[in-house]
C-alpha cells in the first residue's frame, strides 16, 4: 500500500490499464462524422449528461449519478460492446460474471464503492439509478441521430423511435426529452428518404 491511503501506485495504474480497454472498445453506433465510437466516449457523455441536469433534479445526488455513468460500461472491458438487441442473457451474464471478479479484487474500499453502486444500479430503485439508467439509453438515440444514416441497420428505423421509452416514465423531464428524440428521429429518417428519391 502507498504512504498515504489505502491504494498503492502499481494497483492504481492497474485499474486505469484496465479501464482504458474502453478507449479501443468500439460500439455499434458511428460519430457524426461516420467514425465508430468508443465505449469510453459513450461513458464520457452519459456523464456529462449527468452533470448537465444537477439543477433539474435537485432531489437527487447528481454526484452519485455522475459516477454510476462512468463506471457503467466497465464490464466491457472484460467483453466487448454487443448491441442491446443481440445481447443475450448468457452475454450479461458473462459480462457481470467477469465484472464481479474484478470488482472483488479492488482495494476493499473501493471494491465496496464499485459493489454498492452496481447493485443500486441493478436494483433500480433509487432515483440515481433511475437517472443513471434513463441517461444511459438516450444517449444511444442521441448518438444515432447525430450518426449518418446511412450507417443504421434496417432495425434501428424503428428503434431508434421507442429506445429508452421504458425508462423515462418517472420523470417529466425526461419524458419531454424522449419525444423531441423521438421527433428527431422521424425528421432524420424522412430527409433521408426524400434525398434518396
Amino acid at each position: 500500500m502507498g504512504d498515504e491511503g489505502f491504494m498503492d501506485e502499481h494497483t492504481f495504474l492497474d485499474i486505469l490499464h484496465t479501464a482504458e480497454r474502453l478507449k479501443d472498445t468500439l460500439r455499434h453506433s458511428t460519430t457524426s462524422g461516420g467514425r465508430p465510437e468508443s465505449v469510453a466516449e459513450h461513458s464520457w457523455r452519459v456523464s456529462l449528461m449527468a452533470l448537465l441536469l444537477r439543477h433539474e433534479f435537485p432531489g437527487a445526488d447528481m454526484d452519485r449519478v455522475v459516477r454510476m455513468c462512468l463506471i457503467h460500461d466497465l464490464g466491457e472491458c472484460f467483453t466487448g460492446d454487443i448491441p442491446a438487441f443481440e445481447k443475450t442473457q448468457g452475454d450479461q451474464a458473462r459480462e457481470d460474471r467477469l465484472l464481479a471478479e474484478w470488482v472483488a479484487a479492488l482495494p476493499p474500499e473501493l471494491s465496496r464503492d464499485f459493489a454498492d453502486l452496481y447493485r443500486e444500479m441493478e436494483a433500480q430503485e433509487t432515483i440515481e439509478a433511475k437517472l443513471y439508467k434513463a441517461l444511459d439509453k438516450l444517449e444511444a438515440v442521441i448518438q444515432h441521430n447525430e450518426a449518418p444514416l446511412k450507417t443504421w441497420t434496417a432495425l434501428e428505423y424503428t428503434l431508434n423511435q421507442t429506445y429508452g421509452a421504458e425508462t423515462v416514465g418517472f420523470s417529466p423531464w425526461l419524458t419531454g426529452l424522449r419525444e423531441v428524440l423521438r421527433r428527431e428521429t422521424a425528421e432524420k429518417v424522412e430527409r433521408g428518404r426524400t434525398e434518396n428519391k
